[in-house]
């Protein structure tokens, strides 16, 4: 950035400060999880003015703390990549006003992603997402009492259906009850390294991590077990991987892979056992006649994609024709990959798988190699993330993008993928 250029001194200190950094940073995550909810009660308007003034405020702090932030790795080779691609596809676009909505709202969010993973360390983001989610379980869950227990009867504008007399299914202020569990996988993380790191009172790491896992019991949701259960495999191995020597740790890492491999065989092999545990509801009788419907298009605009689109818009052509007759909205393909090449094809595909393997790996050699136990809290949101991508499309907009913008930008920064595997990483104190 050019140094000649400043902000007046009374701006300088304002924008600068480190208490309105942190302000900013919590505000982008809070908005990020919100974004639904205020959607549905402020409308389009409402919630776009706010992105973008958040927006405008994250660019000048950057710009007032230009000097004492780490440019390093600011945005990975990957994510420019796939982002550049997303916004050719205005060219090609059936529905070109909608896709220069879709790539400047996925821009949006990107530029508070990484606002947050530049001027917030890795355990005061942490802290922001503890914090941020212990505010929303408790939230969801008053309005579930409020809708299922109080007034007895649904709260049609958060799509609370008052099932909390049941034990559920709840969705909370996310309006979907997989998005919900999702976010209590998370926040069960982030609680659980809030603890170890006694960043805050015991008693209030342990009630976080019950909020968690009552929020995350009562969605009813077992694409958040499946989630939950991929996230604790993955805290159990890297708990075991941190304490070998570092002569040890390349053998188990390839031994790791060749388990992941070995499970991902087996659960096609005994597919049809695992399809009947997990359709719950009819909820993946819905999802593959969505999948077949997409399925059939794809092949039209193989390479390039229909063009991006991010969230469904249901007014459009083809995505008012998917999911007719289901009673229920559609507001993406419920499977982030197929989203993926639907919108920018099999090239954008690449790109994507290109841009969450780096991020991931890197994380995951972070997690291993640093003795921080914060490190690990990257590699296993993403790992959450990944695989609830395989059955809801969260992780390409709002919460779930601005999430794996943080933990892709922050990996970008503490690892260089040239010199991974070449040295050891300089031990960190605990």
């Amino acid at each position: 950035m050019p140094r000649h250029v400043t902000l007046p001194p009374s701006l300088q200190h304002f924008f600068g400060s480190a208490r309105l950094a942190a302000a900013l940073a919590t505000a982008s995550v809070c908005l990020g999880i919100f974004a639904w909810s205020l959607h549905n009660t402020i409308g389009w308007a409402g919630l776009i003015a706010m992105i973008a003034a958040l927006a405008a405020f994250c660019a000048l702090s950057l710009f007032a703390r230009r000097d004492s932030i780490d440019w390093a790795g600011l945005v990975p080779v990957s994510l420019l990549i796939f982002f550049g691609w997303a916004t050719l596809s205005i060219f090609w676009s059936q529905y070109q006003w909608a896709t220069l909505a879709g790539v400047a709202y996925l821009f949006a969010f990107t530029v508070l992603g990484i606002y947050v993973a530049l001027v917030r360390d890795t355990i005061q983001i942490i802290r922001i997402f503890g914090d941020v989610l212990r505010f929303t379980f408790a939230l969801s869950l008053a309005l579930e009492i409020l809708s299922g227990l109080l007034i007895d009867s649904p709260i049609p504008f958060l799509a609370i259906g008052g099932h909390l007399d049941q034990l559920g299914p709840i969705s909370g202020v996310l309006g979907n009850r997989n998005e919900l569990g999702l976010l209590a996988v998370i926040g069960g993380i982030s609680f659980a390294i809030e603890w170890r790191t006694r960043s805050v009172r015991r008693g209030l790491a342990i009630g976080s991590l019950a909020l968690a896992g009552i929020t995350l019991a009562l969605t009813g949701s077992p694409i958040a077990w499946v989630t939950a259960f991929i996230a604790a495999a993955a805290m159990t191995l890297l708990y075991g991987l941190r304490r070998l020597t570092p002569e040890k740790k390349r053998f188990w890492q390839f031994g790791m892979l060749a388990l992941a491999a070995a499970t991902a065989v087996l659960a096609w092999l005994f597919r049809g056992p695992l399809v009947a545990a997990l359709n719950v509801g009819g909820e993946l009788n819905y999802r593959l006649r969505l999948w077949q419907d997409m399925w059939a298009l794809v092949p039209r605009n193989f390479m390039e994609g229909w063009g991006w689109m991010g969230h469904w818009n249901s007014d459009v052509p083809p995505y008012q024709f998917f999911g007719l007759g289901s009673g229920r909205p559609n507001t993406s393909a419920v499977n982030a990959y197929l989203d993926v090449w639907f919108q920018v094809g099999l090239i954008g595909l690449v790109a994507f798988l290109l841009l969450v393997g780096l991020a991931f790996v890197r994380s995951w050699l972070l997690a291993a190699r640093k003795r921080s136990v914060i490190f690990t809290w990257p590699a296993i949101v993403l790992a959450a993330l990944l695989t609830s991508s395989v059955a809801e499309s969260g992780i390409l907009a709002e919460f779930g993008w601005l999430t794996f913008i943080i933990c892709c930008v922050k990996a970008s920064q503490n690892l260089s993928w040239r010199v991974a595997f070449q040295r050891p990483l300089e031990p960190d104190p605990l």
